[in-house]
C-alpha cells in the first residue's frame, strides 16, 4: 500500500499551511467499523456504521474492502444487482477488480484506479476479481463509496467514469511529510480528476511518522477522515482523539481540519494512511432500501417495481 506514490513528496505542488485565524475543526466522535461480508463472501468494513446521516450527508456509505491476502481459489465479488439514485465510488489500492454494467460501462481497475459510476435513474453492474487472481490469489484492498445524487438528478441518464492511477492529482503538504492523492474536488486550488454531481472532496493522505496535516476546508463541507492503516490522531493540539485503522472521525464546523501519525507505526505500513472526505450537504429527505437510494418510500417501492419489471436493463449477453 498505496500503488499510487512517488518517491519524494518535496517535489510535487505543495498545499500550503492556512494563514490567519482560522477556525479549526474539532473532533466530535470517533466510531470503529463493524466487519461484515459484501457480495459473494468478501470481508468488508462498514467505515461509517453508526454516525448520523446529518454528519454524512452527502455520502451513504463507505466499506473498506479487504485487505485480505487470498488464497488460490479464493478472490470473491459481486453478482449482477441494481442501483438507482446515486453514485459509487470505487477506489482500490492493492489488486485487480473487473467492472460491467449494463449501460456499456465498465473495465479493469488495478492498484491506484477509480472507478465512479452514477447510477441515476437505473442500471445493472457487477464487479469480480479476473480469472487469473482467482487462480493465483493475491492482496485485494480497496474502498467503495456512496454518494447521494439530488433529487433533481437522481433520474438522470447512467454515466461511468474511468479515473487511472495517473490521473489522480499528486500533492504534498506543506513541509512535504504527508503525500495527497485528489480524487475529487478541490483543495488549495488544485482539483481532482472525479467529475462529481455533488460538490464533495475525496483525497487518500500517506502521512509520514511523527508528521502533522493540517488542510484549508470549506466551512459549508462537512469533513469525515478513515484510517486506512496506522494510528495516529485528529483534530486541533490538545484536544486532538487518537484513532486508527477502521476507525472514523467526524469533525465539527470550521475551515480547516488536522491530522498527526504517531511516531511509532505499522511494520506493514510506514505511514499512517488516511481517507479524507468531505461534502456540501444536500439536506433532503433520504430514503435507503438495499440498492436504491431515493426520496420517499414510494419511489423505493417504484424502483423495486421498475427492475422486476426489468425496467433497470439487461445482463449483457456473455455477462
Amino acid at each position: 500500500m498505496p500503488a499510487v506514490t512517488v518517491e519524494n513528496p518535496l517535489t510535487l505542488p505543495r498545499v500550503a499551511a492556512p494563514a490567519g485565524e482560522k477556525e479549526a475543526r474539532a473532533v466530535l466522535a470517533v466510531t470503529t467499523a463493524p466487519s461484515g461480508f459484501e457480495g459473494e463472501g468478501f470481508p468488508v468494513r462498514r467505515a461509517f456504521m453508526g454516525i448520523d446521516y446529518r454528519y454524512l450527508d452527502p455520502f451513504i456509505m463507505m466499506d473498506q474492502m479487504g485487505e485480505v491476502e487470498y488464497q488460490p481459489g479464493e478472490p470473491k465479488g459481486t453478482p449482477w444487482h441494481p442501483h438507482r439514485g446515486f453514485e459509487t465510488v470505487t477506489y482500490l489500492i492493492d489488486g485487480t477488480f473487473v467492472h460491467q454494467d449494463s449501460h456499456g460501462g465498465g473495465g479493469v481497475i488495478n492498484g491506484g484506479d477509480t472507478q465512479w459510476m452514477t447510477a441515476g435513474s437505473g442500471l445493472l453492474h457487477i464487479e469480480a476479481p479476473p480469472e487469473a487472481l482467482v487462480v493465483s490469489g493475491g492482496l485485494f484492498h480497496g474502498l467503495q463509496l456512496w454518494v447521494n445524487l439530488p433529487r433533481a438528478d437522481k433520474m438522470i441518464p447512467p454515466k461511468y467514469q474511468d479515473i487511472g492511477g495517473d490521473r489522480l492529482k499528486l500533492l504534498a503538504s506543506e513541509d512535504g511529510g504527508a503525500l495527497l492523492r485528489l480524487i475529487a474536488g478541490e483543495l488549495d486550488g488544485h482539483r481532482g480528476p472525479g467529475s462529481t454531481h455533488t460538490p464533495i472532496t475525496m483525497i487518500h493522505a500517506s502521512i509520514g511518522p511523527g508528521a502533522e496535516l493540517t488542510l484549508p476546508w470549506r466551512a459549508d463541507f462537512n469533513a469525515l477522515a478513515y484510517g486506512l492503516a496506522g494510528r495516529g490522531t485528529a483534530g486541533p493540539a490538545g484536544s486532538d482523539s487518537p484513532f486508527r485503522t477502521g476507525q472514523a472521525v467526524v469533525f465539527g464546523h470550521g475551515e480547516t481540519l488536522t491530522i498527526r501519525a504517531d511516531e511509532s507505526q505499522e511494520s506493514r505500513s510506514p505511514n499512517f494512511e488516511v481517507v479524507l472526505l468531505g461534502g456540501a450537504p444536500i439536506r433532503e429527505p433520504m430514503m435507503q432500501y438495499g440498492p436504491f437510494v431515493m426520496n420517499s418510500r414510494a419511489e423505493l417501492a417504484q424502483a423495486f417495481e421498475d427492475f422486476q419489471a426489468g425496467r433497470l436493463g439487461t445482463i449483457p449477453a456473455g455477462g
